[in-house]
């Protein structure tokens, strides 16, 4: 689910706390026993299909039942109290944020409470939908393209699946470091859509017809150097008699990938089980490559890394206000279509990022 924004919404719980609680409607303070509704999944065993449900419970229960587990973490609404120890927000404050793994919380619900270094002023130039849509892919494509491979201008940058909703982020920021994009197309209507981009991508490999090599196309872009960073969609690893039909047509294998990079390249994966055979190895080490794994949930896993990840919210939001992100977003959904519209993005139905409103 891409995001849940509010129209209004945040009050302190405990005013000893460094947290605020988020409201869905401008009803008034909430009180210690104010309860909140909100989407949770549900399941019981791993190879039961997930079901979608609402809760309703107090906000001074701190522990939900652990068979249910909040749903959307992109958030942003408006300050309406905070606690004693909080200093970077005052009431009124417009904020957007990302709520932590550990949330009690779903971001689609009433009412929240969340900690103010999960937060960032939102622009006034930027709209509720926008902001919690991009927030959360503007930090992937900050971590896969600055810290992880660290663009810089004049370098090549392949792209997977450019028309994502993530793809389009991570393009937009590539080309406003000056850097040569080439992407790839999963239909007509990606290539169409990746084709009106401004500045142009380089070159816009169609992969829907498993006909084009990627590979090929990129050492022939480049000259036979090699794209500097690639930062992909998922990943081949096993033979074609052991992958699925739709992984053959739409995803490169990772020897493809290997063959590809160039000298001192970057490769930035989002393949969580990748397996690389000694062979695979000695290659990236002729080549001086590096290989990383783009995980955006590192940025919360230690307070060392807090100011560097406050730091990309709002370089974010400033990019979204001056226009440098253009995400893709459907239009936005009231809270009672968000179990619908879920059970829709499990089965990967959907391209574009979806936003619930209250």
């Amino acid at each position: 689910m891409g995001a849940a924004p509010w129209p209004d919404g945040a009050d302190s719980l405990r005013k000893g706390w460094k947290v605020a609680e988020a409201k869905a409607q401008a009803v008034g303070t909430a009180g210690r026993q104010a309860t909140m509704k909100g989407l949770y999944f549900q399941q019981t065993s791993t190879n039961e299909e997930i079901t979608f449900v609402f809760q309703e419970r107090l906000l001074a229960e701190m522990k939900m039942e652990k068979d249910f587990f909040p749903v959307g973490r992109e958030v942003a609404g408006i300050v309406l109290d905070v606690g004693s120890k909080v200093s970077f927000f005052q009431p009124d404050d417009e904020v957007v944020g990302i709520l932590p793994l550990d949330s009690e919380d779903p971001g689609l619900c009433e009412v929240l409470r969340v900690h103010e270094h999960c937060l960032v002023h939102k622009p006034e130039k930027v709209t509720w939908t926008e902001a919690a849509g991009t927030i959360r892919d503007g930090v992937r494509a900050y971590t896969a393209l600055h810290y992880l491979s660290h663009l810089s201008p004049g370098k090549s940058v392949l792209i997977m699946d450019g028309a994502s909703a993530f793809g389009t982020i991570a393009i937009q920021l590539a080309h406003h470091r000056g850097a040569k994009v080439i992407s790839t197309a999963c239909s007509l209507e990606d290539k169409q859509h990746l084709e009106r981009f401004r500045p142009a991508i380089a070159r816009v490999i169609d992969v829907s017809n498993g006909k084009i090599h990627v590979a090929e196309s990129c050492l022939e872009e480049t000259g036979g150097l090699g794209v500097d960073i690639v930062l992909d969609a998922g990943v081949r690893l096993y033979s074609k008699d052991d992958e699925p039909a739709i992984k053959l047509q739409l995803l490169p294998h990772k020897h493809d990938i290997i063959t590809l990079l160039g000298v001192g390249g970057h490769w930035v994966t989002t393949e969580e089980n990748l397996q690389l055979d000694p062979p695979d190895s000695h290659c990236l080490f002729l080549k001086g490559a590096t290989l990383s794994f783009l995980n955006d949930e590192v940025w919360n896993l230690s307070n060392v890394q807090q100011g560097k990840y406050l730091c990309i919210l709002k370089d974010v939001m400033e990019k979204l206000s001056t226009g440098v992100f253009r995400p893709q977003l459907d239009e936005p959904i009231p809270l009672y279509e968000a179990k619908v519209s879920m059970e829709v993005i499990q089965k990967n139905q959907g391209r574009k990022k979806q936003v619930v409103q209250f």
